[in-house]
């Protein structure tokens, strides 16, 4: 899609000259027009323009005004400006740049030249949009797990830690839940890892459709999981994770011709509210939680603060 471009002057002849010339070069796809720095604003602020051609003087809000203005705003920032100032004074021209402009115009000036430089500011604010994009999506990719695209163990952590100080805050509980895979390496070796590789996907695909919206999962390593439960006292973490546990055991997942019979074992630590846990402190302890699920047998869940249930939680 071709650019967008502002012009902004308080006369309107001008505005209605520039609108035709920047129109008639098929550089933009349209061009709007603000009779001063604060109407101008009001626009970027409503319209995503690619280029901004503003006059310096103007009776209210003027090009300088306009300029501070528009770079407070990180949003706005990386719009070009170009500015049109009848001055040929050196120093008027650094104070343009110095105030953030991109360039600027001495009146009078051909229609020619305003065309070529547009294109050059229209070309550099495109690229500047692709490396933006490129850089958000190297960014998303490099705190994804590539299989199963769960946050990796890194942003996961992060996560964790985020969802700890708004607990803390809030003085709510939050839970941790370690997922095993039981026996995971008997799949690698009998199936192949491309097999082992499709059985994690269909397990996550359960965990997911398991927890809360606002729960988090992620891959913390091999056929480990994590699961942060907010909002969770230990009651209701042990209920989320059981309801996670049969999600998997109830039916055998199916690859082509292939039936392979799942379980996992859980391990899960809840805070106290309030808290002053760590993540370090709070993996240990659903850590140990896993250890024993997998000692007494696999396909469990243990909770690290058993002394805080009464009698066995049913579904």
């Amino acid at each position: 899609m071709k650019p967008l471009i502002l012009v902004i002057d308080d006369s309107a002849l001008v505005r209605k000259y520039l609108g035709n010339v920047l129109q008639k070069s098929g550089i933009c796809r349209d061009v709007l027009v603000a009779e001063d720095g604060q109407k101008g604003l009001d626009v970027l602020r409503r319209v995503p323009v690619d280029l901004v051609v503003c006059d310096v003087v103007m009776s209210r809000v003027d090009g300088f005004e306009f300029l501070s203005q528009k770079n407070e705003s990180p949003s706005h920032d990386a719009v070009p400006v170009i500015m049109l100032t009848s001055d040929q004074a050196l120093e008027s021209k650094i104070r343009c740049l110095d105030a953030g402009a991109s360039d600027y115009l001495v009146k009078p000036f051909h229609d020619e030249e305003l065309i070529a430089r547009a294109k050059i500011h229209l070309k550099i604010k495109d690229l500047q949009d692709q490396l933006r994009i490129k850089n958000e999506e190297l960014g998303r990719l490099a705190r994804l797990d590539s299989l199963t695209g769960l946050a990796n163990h890194h942003h996961f952590l992060e996560t964790l830690k985020k969802e700890l100080s708004r607990a803390d805050r809030h003085e709510a509980p939050v839970a941790l839940g370690m997922v095993d895979v039981d026996y995971f390496k008997k799949v690698n070796d009998t199936h192949g890892h491309q097999v082992g590789d499709q059985t994690l996907l269909a397990i996550v695909a359960r965990l997911r459709k398991s927890l809360r919206e606002h729960d988090s999962l992620g891959r913390y390593g091999g056929e480990e999981f994590g699961m942060i439960l907010v909002n969770a006292d230990s009651e209701g973490a042990y209920l989320a994770a059981e309801r996670c546990r049969q999600s998997i055991e109830r039916s055998p997942i199916q690859l082509d011709e292939i039936s392979l019979p799942i379980t996992v074992s859980i391990g899960v630590a809840t805070t106290s509210n309030p808290s002053g846990e760590t993540v370090t402190d709070l993996v240990a302890r659903a850590d140990k939680a896993l250890y024993l699920a997998k000692g007494q047998g696999r396909n469990r869940v243990v909770l690290s603060e058993t002394s805080d249930l009464d009698s066995p939680i049913e579904l």
